[in-house]
C-alpha cells in the first residue's frame, strides 16, 4: 500500500511539472529563411568591379546589359542591370507569349481602325480585314509590325489598355518589379498613374535589363507555349494572306543574330528614339543556355553595336561557365536525424522519443552555370529540440544551398509522421497499467 501511494505521488508531481518543458530552437540566421531574392547579385557586383581587370566580358556599348543563366535565372554579369529604361520592340516578346497563352493560333482577328492607324513599322493592314492570329504573330516577331501588335492585343483582351494590364500582371508574376507596359508594340509612351501612397505619378513604358532577361527566360524556358514561341521566332520567313484571300504578305526575320552565332535560339530587336537600339536573345551550346538583354545599345548609325555586345556576352557565358548539378550528396543527413521530441507519447513512461526529419524535393534549379572556382555551401536551419504534438508534413527547418552567399536551392525539412502529445488520460492509463497483471 505504501509503495502504491508513493507511485501515485510521483505520478501527480510528474503531471503537474511536465507543462514547464519547452523546446529550444536555433535562432534564424539573417537572410536564410527570407524569400530568395535576385540570384547572383554578388557575382554581378564582382564581375562589374573587375571587368577591366579580369577581362571577363570586355567593354560593352550598351548602357544596360545582363547575361543570365537560362536554366536557373542566375545573373552571371550585369551592367546597370536595374536601371529603368524604355525597351522599344523587345516589348513584343511579352505580347507574343501572352497571345499564345490566352488565344488559339487559328482564331480570327478583325482589324480595328485603331490598329490600322499604328505608325511604322507596319504590315499595313486595313480596318475590317480579317487574319489568322498565327499569321499576325509571325508578322509581329519577324518584321516587328506595330499594327499587328495592336490588332493582337485588342483581340486577346478587348482593348490595348486591358492587354497592357495583362502584360503588367504577368510581369509581376515573373518578379519583374521595375517593368511597366503601356503599349503592346513598345512605342515610347508615358502614362499617369497612382503610386502605392495614392500620389499621382507619371510612368513610362519601360523595363530593366534584368527584368527583360527574366521575361525572355519565361518565354523560352518556362511558358507552356515555349515551343510555339520558339517556332515563330526561329522562322526565317513566313507567307500568308488575309482570310478573304484578297491580299498576300511575305515576312522576313530581321533577327540577324540567328545567322551569325552558333547556337542562337531566339531573340527580338527594338528601336525608338528614346530607347536606342535594344535586343534580347538567347543561345544554347552543350546543354547550356544563356540569355542576354541589352538596352540603349547605340543610336543611328550604330545599328550593329547590339550584335557585337550580344556575341561578346553570349560567348563569355557559354565559354567561361560549366553546367553543374546541385548534388544532394553535399547534404549531411546526420544533422537532422534523431532530434529529441519533448512531451511525446511513447510506449513506456519516461522513454524519450527522437525523430528524423524528412528532406523534401528541392525548390530551385537542379543545375546551374558555374565557374570552376565557384563552390556551393550548405546552410542548415533546424531546431535542436522539438515539442509534441507534431503533425505529419509540418515544416520544421530548411537546408539551403548558397553560392557567393546567395540562396540558389532550398529543401524543406518536415515531420515524417504524426506525433501526439502526452495528456492526463494517457498518463493515467499508463500509470494504472503498472498495477494491472
Amino acid at each position: 500500500m505504501r509503495k502504491s501511494l508513493w507511485l501515485l505521488a510521483c505520478f501527480l508531481f510528474w503531471t503537474l511539472s511536465w507543462g514547464g518543458v519547452r523546446a529550444y530552437s536555433q535562432p534564424a540566421k539573417a537572410g536564410i529563411l527570407a524569400p530568395v531574392g535576385e540570384p547572383g547579385r554578388q557575382e554581378v557586383s564582382r564581375l562589374a568591379a573587375n571587368q577591366e581587370k579580369e577581362g571577363d566580358a570586355g567593354a560593352l556599348y550598351a548602357q544596360c546589359a545582363v547575361l543570365m543563366d537560362g536554366e536557373s535565372g542566375r545573373i552571371l554579369y550585369g551592367k546597370n542591370e536595374t536601371e529603368i529604361r524604355p525597351m522599344a520592340s523587345t516589348t513584343k516578346i511579352m505580347t507574343c507569349i501572352l497571345a499564345l497563352e490566352s488565344c488559339g493560333l487559328e482564331e480570327e482577328v478583325e482589324v480595328s481602325s485603331y490598329a490600322a492607324s499604328m505608325p511604322d513599322v507596319q504590315l499595313n493592314i486595313h480596318q475590317g480585314e480579317r487574319y489568322r492570329l498565327k499569321d499576325l504573330l509571325y508578322s509581329l516577331m519577324l518584321e516587328s509590325h506595330n499594327d499587328s501588335a495592336a490588332a493582337i492585343a485588342e483581340h486577346a483582351a478587348g482593348t490595348v489598355e486591358a492587354f497592357a494590364a495583362m502584360m503588367n500582371e504577368k510581369a509581376a508574376e515573373l518578379g519583374c518589379r521595375d517593368t511597366w507596359f503601356i503599349t503592346p508594340n513598345g512605342l515610347d509612351a508615358v502614362q499617369t498613374a497612382e503610386d502605392e501612397t495614392g500620389h499621382t505619378i507619371e510612368r513610362a513604358h519601360s523595363t530593366t535589363a534584368a527584368d527583360l532577361a527574366r521575361i525572355m527566360r519565361y518565354c523560352i524556358m518556362e511558358s507552356p507555349q515555349k515551343e510555339a514561341f520558339l517556332e515563330i521566332t526561329r522562322a526565317s520567313s513566313w507567307q500568308f494572306s488575309d482570310l478573304d484571300g484578297k491580299r498576300s504578305f511575305s515576312c522576313q526575320n530581321h533577327n540577324a543574330f540567328l545567322n551569325m552565332f552558333e547556337g542562337a535560339v531566339s531573340g527580338k530587336t527594338g528601336f525608338t528614339g528614346q530607347a536606342g537600339y535594344c535586343y534580347v536573345g538567347a543561345a544554347e551550346r552543350d546543354g547550356k543556355t544563356v540569355i542576354v538583354a541589352l538596352l540603349g545599345c547605340g543610336w543611328p548609325p550604330h545599328k550593329t553595336y547590339k550584335w557585337t555586345d550580344m556575341k561578346t556576352l553570349a560567348s563569355y557565358g557559354l565559354e567561361q561557365y560549366e553546367r553543374r548539378a546541385l548534388d544532394e550528396s553535399l547534404i549531411d543527413t546526420g544533422r537532422f536525424s534523431h532530434i529529441p521530441v519533448d512531451g511525446a507519447r511513447t510506449e513506456e513512461i519516461g522513454e524519450r522519443l527522437t525523430v528524423s526529419l524528412t528532406l523534401s524535393e528541392g525548390e530551385g534549379p537542379a543545375y546551374m552555370l558555374m565557374k570552376d572556382s565557384e563552390r556551393i555551401q550548405v546552410d542548415y536551419q533546424l531546431p535542436e529540440r522539438l515539442e509534441a504534438p507534431l503533425e505529419r508534413g509540418k515544416q520544421l527547418g530548411t537546408v539551403t544551398y548558397l553560392l557567393d552567399g546567395e540562396p540558389v536551392r532550398r529543401y524543406a525539412l518536415t515531420v515524417p509522421c504524426d506525433i501526439p502529445r502526452i495528456n492526463f488520460l494517457w498518463r493515467l492509463r499508463q500509470t494504472v497499467g503498472l498495477f494491472l497483471p
